[in-house]
């Protein structure tokens, strides 16, 4: 499935999980493998305030964060078709998920805290874990949040599987969804 699929009718595909855990990643190569286009929350809120998330949180707080976010995901309920890579605690804006729940299916990239601070590069730029031991942090984010990435539409586990498996298991999947 590399054909491009212009068709904005097609459900988004919306990853989910743990900050760290390759949304962005995985997101990219998935989108070009299928031709869609792709869209990282942080990264566009960023260019939108000019600013990045760090100093959103610092200056204006998470809940201007969240309605940032929230403006975002409004945008995007209403077109189809794209691979998007929300942050990590998107999934905890309930009315946020159910404006693209509509749109799009959810796929939740499960991976263990300790095995997303392994992976993980520069915490400082994640305002969430900047200053803290990452281990504690994600552990208490993922007690928050589990129950809500489980209720995606597909749960991918990403400690069992390489970074090319896991692209090309989520690309498998886009050919059951509709």
């Amino acid at each position: 499935m590399t054909d491009r699929d212009d068709s904005s009718s097609a459900p988004h595909l919306i990853l989910v999980g743990l900050p760290g855990v390759g949304k962005t990643t995985i997101g990219r190569a998935v989108a070009r493998k299928l031709g869609r286009q792709f869209l990282d929350f942080d990264q566009e809120i960023e260019r939108r305030a000019g600013m990045d998330v760090r100093e959103i949180f610092r200056l204006k707080g998470e809940e201007q964060f969240r309605e940032m976010e929230f403006t975002l995901t409004k945008e995007l309920s209403a077109t189809g078709g794209m691979v998007l890579s929300p942050g990590g605690g998107w999934i905890t804006q309930k009315r946020s998920v159910e404006l693209l729940r509509s749109a799009g299916r959810i796929i939740y990239l499960r991976a263990s805290p300790e095995a997303v601070a392994r992976r993980l590069r520069r915490v400082e730029t994640r305002p969430l874990l900047a200053g803290r031991d990452p281990v504690v942090a994600l552990r208490e984010l993922y007690q928050k949040r589990q129950a809500l990435y489980e209720t995606a539409d597909i749960v991918l586990d990403t400690e069992s599987l390489a970074r090319q498996q896991l692209i090309a298991k989520v690309v498998e999947l886009t050919s059951t969804i509709k």
